[in-house]
């Protein structure tokens, strides 16, 4: 799995993707990034990865009770 879709599911992958592009399609005209749904959608998409990522890092580092 490449290191952009770690930690999501299919299912949301694939709402997430449809989202997006109604909202380049029908969603509202040219606004600044901080206003902007579908860069709010990526940001909030690379935060929910990131956290994935620290917590199959810390799952990874952790010792084993064996």
């Amino acid at each position: 799995m490449s290191d952009k879709n770690e930690g999501l599911s299919l299912g949301y992958r694939i709402r997430w993707r449809l989202t997006w592009l109604l909202l380049h399609v029908a969603g509202p005209a040219s606004l600044s990034d901080a206003q902007d749904p579908r860069r709010r959608m990526e940001r909030e998409r690379a935060a929910r990865v990131a956290r994935n990522q620290q917590a199959r890092a810390v799952r990874e580092q952790a010792p084993t009770g064996r």
